[in-house]
């Protein structure tokens, strides 16, 4: 994509990022997370829970002088697909939910750490409260109440399990906290690029309009900015072709155009008399880069349009939100970029890797604006989720 329209997308977001930060209900939604999380001294032990679209995760996650270690290593994992299922409850997920919780070794009354990945609004005593569910979930009784607090008083009361509190947070905020255990970044952001999309950061309280003055305290507050809702100019008709066919039309069109659930989407789109199999995501599309030999010319470059596209169309993100963050504050240089997601962190045997590309695009897009000394640093992190949240928890 040409930088012209790099740049125009770039200032679109950051322009729809300060209205979010101004007002409630907006295209990208700014929601302010009411915790904040320790940078120094991070020690003890929490449970953590992540909960995302068909897996659960549980883990105890110890802190000793600001070094995390889990317990089991990556977590104890369950398949929870039956979330889906017609008639499942909130006490079938509650139960679902606390059987793994008994595998883990506790000992004391620890925090809990929940890495709730749906759309909740945070509350300032450190909880969240569902605002909709996605991923083909609809348990209609949680629906606008807090997602913490009935959990750990399940436990409580049909387990015998008792924890001090709950922190809730979502997997991009949890990516964003993980970076804080790399200190000397004058910034730092939370970033999934994988089924989903979705960016989270740290931001001046004062420069958040929609707070209340007693919360403007000129600290630091996270923000997930749920992204993957931002309407960029400059799509396609075959990115219209697979809104018109969603089940959410007019939604998410920033995560229609660049994630891994949609761009073997658009890719069919480009080819509607040929057959693919139903299951056509961007890992097919990876592939068709790194063995083009095995497809049709025509597959191979549409592919790798499809694919440098979202890295650029990310990189433009990116640029948005450091503009936001560069004019309150511009004496940031050095940022983290925590990055989270199979198809941010997959592999081109045939040509740059994506991250690279989002890099390499982002720096010069950065030098575009007039920014050519802000250094970005990307940080892949094994289980960033659970480290996240578990900070959150011993916040």
């Amino acid at each position: 994509m040409e930088t012209k329209k790099l740049k125009q997308i770039a200032q679109d977001l950051k322009a729809k990022i300060e209205t979010g930060l101004r007002n409630d209900g907006t295209e990208i939604q700014c929601i302010p997370t009411y915790i904040t999380p320790k940078t120094t001294d991070i020690n003890g032990q929490a449970v953590v829970l992540d909960l995302g679209g068909t897996n659960y995760r549980v883990a105890r996650v110890d802190f000793v002088k600001g070094k995390p270690a889990i317990h089991p290593e990556n977590g104890w994992k369950r398949d929870l697909s039956e979330m889906k299922n017609e008639g499942f409850t909130e006490e079938d997920l509650f139960k679902a939910q606390a059987d793994p919780i008994g595998e883990i070794n506790i000992s004391g009354k620890i925090p809990v750490g929940y890495c709730f990945s749906y759309p909740a609004e945070s509350l300032p005593n450190g909880d969240a409260q569902l605002l909709r569910w996605t991923k083909g979930v609809d348990i209609k009784e949680m629906l606008g109440k807090p997602v913490g607090k009935p959990l750990i008083d399940y436990l409580k009361n049909k387990k015998n399990l008792e924890f001090s509190g709950v922190k809730v947070i979502n997997d991009t905020v949890a990516s964003l906290f993980a970076g804080l255990t790399k200190s000397g970044y004058d910034a730092y952001i939370g970033l999934i690029v994988g089924t989903g999309t979705n960016m989270a950061a740290f931001m001046r309280s004062d420069k958040i309009d929609k707070l209340n003055p007693a919360q403007k305290t000129g600290g630091f507050i996270p923000v997930n900015l749920e992204s993957g809702n931002f309407h960029p100019q400059h799509l396609t008709v075959y990115d219209e072709m697979v809104d018109a066919n969603s089940d959410n039309k007019g939604a998410q069109r920033f995560e229609k155009a660049i994630s891994g659930m949609y761009l073997g989407e658009i890719f069919k789109s480009a080819f509607p008399l040929d057959e693919f199999e139903e299951k056509f995501d961007a890992q097919k599309l990876t592939t068709m880069l790194s063995y083009p030999a095995a497809y049709k010319e025509e597959y191979v470059k549409t592919a790798r349009w499809l694919y440098e596209r979202s890295a650029q169309l990310v990189a433009a993100s990116l640029a948005g939100l450091l503009l936001v963050l560069l004019s309150h504050d511009a004496s940031v240089k050095n940022v983290l970029l925590t990055a989270e997601g199979s198809l941010f962190w997959s592999h081109n045997r045939n040509g740059k890797n994506y991250a690279e590309m989002v890099l390499e695009t982002l720096h010069n897009l950065l030098a575009e604006f007039g920014h050519p000394a802000v250094k970005v640093e990307i940080l892949q992190m094994d289980n960033a989720n659970l480290i996240g949240t578990a900070i959150a928890a011993l916040s």
